[in-house]
């Protein structure tokens, strides 16, 4: 980066304002420039200060006008900025919209800052070839399960990977137990709820072995503590939205 990035907040929690403001005070690569609590305050400067704005950040549920109407106009007016949402809205649904309107990243609530740092400052990370683009999505399925230390060998993995393909190519497949663990056990010859209990044991096996900070950034909370582990469904569908985005944003 050769310059330091602008950026807007756009959340209605005083928590998460001040958080942002505190850790980016100091940083020499992001500066905070405006902080807004409401969507039509919001818009209005983004309007009229195109040119000081390089990053949005922002929540979807915000008074005013909410998060997907603010993207719209900013769709309709021609403005593009990066935009990071952050969000506990984890509606699949919503995510995909986010997606259409070029959100780059969708990050859940609560989230570690220096996860969105890293994420910031991959957006304005000079690329001069995107080497992922037109790679195989089981290359960077592949990638994150090994990152979250789920060894290739056991049953679930294979299971999570035919799920996560399943769920990417289909929008429509958004209960699992009905849809997709029947069609793993067809393929596998075995039954859902054997799939079920794999996936499960390989979600354990993660939660022992993975990357922390990886975890972090993708569910949402620290697994460093006892906290509940994601459920099936919250599992394969956020790695899913995960790799959507990355590649929205990389198009």
């Amino acid at each position: 980066m050769n310059k330091v990035i602008k950026a807007v907040i756009i959340d209605d929690s005083s928590m998460v304002i001040n958080n942002l403001k505190s850790h980016f005070a100091s940083s020499e690569s992001v500066k905070i420039t405006a902080v807004f609590t409401s969507g039509d305050a919001a818009l209005n400067y983004v309007v009229n200060h195109q040119g000081e704005i390089d990053l949005i950040i922002m929540d979807i549920l915000i008074p005013g006008i909410d998060g997907l109407t603010f993207l719209s106009e900013l769709k309709e007016r021609n403005i593009n900025k990066k935009i990071i949402v952050l969000s506990n809205y984890k509606d699949e649904i919503v995510i995909n919209r986010c997606s259409n309107y070029s959100v780059s990243y969708y990050i859940l609530k609560p989230f570690s800052i220096l996860a969105l740092e890293k994420r910031i400052k991959d957006l304005f990370t000079t690329k001069t070839t995107n080497p992922r683009k037109n790679e195989n999505i089981d290359l960077e399925i592949s990638d994150i399960l090994h990152n979250l230390g789920i060894p290739s060998h056991i049953r679930g993995y294979k299971y999570i990977r035919d799920g996560i393909i399943m769920i990417y190519n289909n929008d429509n497949l958004s209960f699992i137990t009905k849809e997709i663990y029947p069609q793993i056990a067809y393929k596998y010859d075995t039954t859902p709820s054997r799939v079920e209990r794999a996936i499960r044991h390989a979600i354990e096996v993660s939660w022992i072995r993975g990357d922390l900070a990886l975890m972090e950034e993708l569910f949402g909370f620290s697994v460093s503590c006892d906290k509940a582990k994601p459920t099936n469904s919250e599992f394969l569908s956020t790695i899913a939205d995960r790799i959507k985005l990355t590649r929205c944003a990389l198009k």
